[in-house]
């Protein structure tokens, strides 16, 4: 979720500096962990100017994998729920 936030940060901060003359925009770059998860570092773009089509789908993509993780935990809840429910 760290890393879908991350990703949705930067690419909101590169739409809101779209016509800034001279900005460099920010790039997300995932790195698998070894134990699970991923880390995401930023770093500047590799050429200049904007590129609204790419930030836009990295939103989105960040938005779908905030929700995908958000119905982890909640299916993680449930099943812990129903673990510890000894009425039944």
């Amino acid at each position: 979720m760290n890393a879908a936030q991350t990703q949705m940060q930067a690419s909101a901060h590169n739409v809101a500096n779209l016509n800034t003359e001279g900005f460099s925009r920010q790039e997300v770059k995932l790195t698998q962990q070894a134990e699970g998860g991923v880390s995401a570092s930023l770093s500047t773009a590799t050429w200049p100017g904007p590129a609204l089509e790419t930030d836009v789908v990295a939103q989105l993509q960040a938005k779908n994998a905030y929700l995908a993780n958000l119905a982890v935990f909640k299916t993680q809840d449930k099943m812990a729920g129903a673990l510890l429910n000894l009425d039944a």
